[in-house]
């Protein structure tokens, strides 16, 4: 039993790190903006908040590195794809080619280096309840900040104002300009909070998660999270459900390792990929149901007064 509850803690830290950046990619394509740099974003992110914590000693100022460097990735994305009309899927491709390779020059001298002993965190009586305790309360604070950033981000688009003209921004750009609205400066802002996710996510990766910083640790968890926004309709409490599921597949090779299950490793391996390209491969069967809940300018771009 004790095993199984460790195998559900696992999987909801595993999950948190694909859920905040999933929900990032989520509010760029409900702009209408597509990135596909989010694992180069979080490979940077994750060496600038591993880098801020071994120099200060400090998580919030791990983090706080890791989503300025996602910010800044993002607008420099942002101010591509919007102002100079770069094709948003070469842009983006070069942002995850550009992230991988700095991030791995930038990191050499972090490889060896260790973060201060991580303090433990439990729910004062609720951590000691059998089975539920260790598999739910006693989780780092972002698990549980996800969770509650989810039902804020789904009051946010479904419910405010704010929400209703972001959403009219990636549904149809053109309308909106002519109500008034400043697309692409809403896209813009919605691209660098985005990334500052990303960037979120990759901290927590380096920071929490692991801890440690060896190159290219991030390991196509970008690509799952951008996936996962497809995988989830662009629902983000969909989104937080199939980032635990993404979590619970990556964390099942450990525990059927850990109980002697005579799995060739590589296949154990294997098993998030695998999943990742059987879900999309199942969807694409039904591409009506894609179109009906994709963001009817996803992708494309806009040019004022055109």
């Amino acid at each position: 039993m004790e095993s199984y509850a460790l195998l559900l803690a696992a999987t909801l830290n595993a999950g948190t790190v694909l859920a905040i950046a999933s929900l990032g990619l989520l509010i760029n394509e409900k702009a209408g903006i597509v990135n596909l740099g989010a694992e180069g974003m979080m490979l940077c992110a994750a060496i600038a908040g591993f880098a801020a914590v071994v120099h200060t000693g400090s998580d919030v100022a791990g983090f706080l590195a890791g989503a300025a460097a996602g910010a800044l990735l993002a607008a420099i994305f942002g101010w591509l794809v919007i102002w100079l009309n770069t094709n948003q899927y070469a842009t983006g491709l070069a942002l995850s080619l550009f992230g991988a390779g700095f991030s791995a020059f930038a990191g050499i001298s972090y490889v060896q280096e260790k973060l201060p002993e991580r303090p433990r965190f439990a729910i004062p009586g609720l951590a000691d309840i059998p089975f539920v305790g260790p598999a739910l309360f006693r989780q780092h604070p972002m698990v549980y900040l996800t969770i509650a950033f989810t039902l804020a981000l789904i009051w946010f688009l479904y419910r405010s104002r704010a929400g209703l003209v972001l959403r009219s921004v990636g549904e149809a750009p053109e309308s909106a300009h002519a109500l008034g609205y400043g697309v692409r400066r809403i896209r813009l802002m919605a691209v660098v909070a985005g990334g500052a996710l990303c960037g979120l996510a990759g901290a927590y990766l380096s920071v929490i998660y692991t801890p440690l910083w060896v190159e290219g640790m991030v390991a196509g968890k970008g690509w799952i999270a951008l996936a996962l926004t497809t995988f989830a309709t662009w629902r983000p409490a969909r989104v937080l459900l199939g980032a635990y599921l993404f979590g619970g597949v990556t964390m099942l090779q450990f525990h059927l390792q850990g109980r002697g299950v005579e799995v060739p490793s590589e296949l154990l391996t294997m098993l998030p990929y695998l999943a990742t390209i059987l879900v999309l491969a199942l969807m694409s069967r039904n591409p009506t149901w894609i179109r009906v809940n994709m963001p009817a300018s996803l992708g494309k771009p806009f040019h004022p007064g055109s």
